[in-house]
């Protein structure tokens, strides 16, 4: 999605800069994350989360499905996984081309998209999808941000996208998936 994409369908163009702002949030500096919505500082939260996902320590549903087979005959060698891996971690929330994901391995697009489909048992679009929704469920939990908020900070191009994506995938609606969040947590 271009810069300009990006404005038309976020509303959030003007001439306060925040655009370039919500941007930063997601750049490793989230100091000048704007009000978004009705919520002050999720996007500094956001940012925490995303960056907490990337430890070792980090569980999922779908996790184990996403674990490599190293070695595997006709997959990734070992580098190229540690560097798709990487990549896609970090630009999961913007939109990707199959050619940019092949050239971090240095692959064409069609050996790229096999070898990645036998070393993780899936396509790389899954892959991706998967990371969005991850992301998008931890930030389900703050009831501060709206749906369409998180939706566009997952990577999805529009709330209709992320809660068909995730009824599909998880079986939830986000809103589903947000009340059973508020309501362990409020258990605890």
């Amino acid at each position: 999605m271009s810069s300009s994409d990006w404005n038309r369908r976020t509303n959030l163009t003007g001439d306060n800069g925040q655009v370039s702002s919500i941007k930063n949030c997601f750049s490793g500096e989230p100091r000048d994350c704007p009000e978004v919505g009705s919520h002050q500082g999720s996007c500094q939260e956001a940012e925490k989360m995303r960056r907490d996902d990337e430890s070792a320590g980090r569980v999922s549903r779908t996790d184990a499905t996403r674990q490599p087979l190293l070695n595997v005959k006709g997959g990734l060698s070992v580098r190229s996984v540690r560097k798709a891996q990487e990549f896609l971690n970090e630009n999961f929330s913007r939109k990707l081309a199959l050619a940019e994901m092949a050239a971090v391995c240095g692959l064409s697009p069609y050996h790229f998209v096999r070898a990645f489909s036998r070393t993780f048992g899936m396509p790389p679009h899954q892959y991706v999808l998967d990371l969005r929704l991850d992301f998008a469920e931890k930030l389900l939990a703050d009831s501060r941000m709206s749906i369409a908020d998180i939706a566009h900070l997952s990577g999805f191009s529009s709330q209709s996208h992320f809660t068909t994506v995730m009824k599909k995938y998880r079986h939830v609606t986000p809103m589903q998936a947000r009340l059973r969040k508020v309501s362990l947590r409020s258990g605890q």
